[in-house]
């Protein structure tokens, strides 16, 4: 089958988040039924979230021709897929470790390669990105759904098998044929990537990576610790889970409406307006848990995470092609792994001795990102017109 560019990505994103879905919130439950202690399940997802950095950082540049992103898709997925399956083969401490690590090795470096697609069919095409991200936002309320009931219904054995469902759907999307095919920027420095050590020191750089390193780290109170502190404040189960939905539908809302809100915004304007989002959203969850107030800073999710993610991918498709998939993996890599990592460390020492209190140490870390923003960058880095 062909599919038009727009809807290959959408199908990408919506079937990689569906099986996302299932196995960032399940996997731990199903490690728990297998009878995994919890400080071994502690210990093996640190593994699981170390191998994700490493893909994201070794992996990805190995595609330095954009031309060649759909193939690369193909075989990780293909990858995933055979490790997956290495979860039916045996529970013991060192096999799953095995078996965790290759999962994330190859899953993790799929979305910064599908961004990177993104990012070159939007130059190549004028694809809107936002319309099609949605779906991966969408996927991953369905997946997460679906296999909350799966697991009442049949147990956690149902988690493993419908994550392997989910990993088989994303391959056979992936094997259908995009109608135009990503092309290779080969006039740019004859299609060759800026060495590391001159990409990452140039000023812009450097400084969009550390920025947007730090306002997506300071999520990390928020995923890990939320749902804890709201239930320890008398809010249901389900009051927690719809509060969680409040901020998906905010996300998925930017990114229908991403070209018309910020066609022609540039990258700084987009940081200074997630600056500005993140400081209101961490201070009120650090000061009030009323529900009012903790339903506008789940809406505010929509400025905290969906607009960072936007401005994170109009300035990488400014640059030439191999250097886009380069800074996607690092962008990847930091933003959404090693920094999410480290606060996660940190916001666990506040909670322990602060619980909502360890809110306020989010908004100071997006404090020195008003010192770091990155100069406006020329026209070419707005959105595809």
């Amino acid at each position: 089958m062909t599919l038009r560019p727009a809807r290959w990505l959408s199908l990408s994103f919506f079937t990689y988040f569906f099986s996302y879905g299932i196995y960032l919130p399940f996997g731990s439950l199903w490690l728990e039924g297998e009878g995994i202690s919890s400080q071994s399940i502690g210990i093996l997802l640190g593994i699981g979230l170390a191998a994700r950095f490493l893909g994201n950082i070794f992996i990805t540049p190995t595609v330095k021709n954009p031309s060649y992103l759909v193939t690369a898709l193909r075989i990780l997925a293909l990858l995933t897929l055979l490790c997956a399956v290495g979860f039916l083969f045996g529970t013991s401490w060192l096999w799953l470790a095995m078996v965790i690590i290759g999962f994330n090795l190859f899953f993790g470096p799929m979305i910064p390669l599908s961004d990177a697609l993104a990012g070159t069919w939007q130059r190549q095409i004028q694809m809107d990105y936002g319309r099609v991200r949605l779906w991966g936002s969408l996927a991953f309320i369905v997946g997460t759904s679906i296999t909350g009931v799966m697991v009442n219904a049949f147990g956690h054995q149902a988690i493993i098998y419908s994550l392997l469902a989910g990993i088989v759907f994303m391959l056979l999307g992936l094997l259908q044929r995009p109608s135009v095919m990503p092309i290779g920027h080969v006039n740019d420095e004859n299609g060759q990537a800026t060495p590391w050590r001159e990409l990452l020191t140039e000023p812009n750089v450097w400084r969009f990576l550390v920025c947007v390193t730090l306002l997506q780290g300071a999520h990390a109170a928020y995923y890990v610790f939320s749902s804890i502190y709201w239930k320890a404040e008398g809010y249901s189960a389900s009051a927690v889970g719809n509060l969680w939905s409040v901020g998906v539908v905010a996300e998925i809302l930017v990114f229908a409406f991403s070209y018309r809100l910020f066609h022609r915004w540039h990258v700084r304007d987009l940081l200074i307006l997630v600056i500005i989002s993140s400081l209101i959203r961490w201070s009120l969850m650090a000061s009030t848990t009323a529900l009012p107030w903790l339903v506008l800073a789940q809406a505010l999710h929509s400025g905290t995470f969906a607009v960072c993610h936007l401005a994170a991918i109009k300035f990488i498709s400014a640059r030439s092609g191999a250097d886009v998939i380069r800074l996607q993996g690092v962008y990847s890599a930091l933003a959404t792994g090693g920094g999410i990592a480290l606060m996660t460390s940190i916001s666990g020492f506040l909670y322990e001795r602060f619980q909502g209190g360890a809110f306020w140490a989010m908004a100071l870390v997006v404090l020195p990102t008003i010192l770091l923003l990155p100069k406006t960058l020329e026209r070419k880095a707005l959105l595809a017109e």
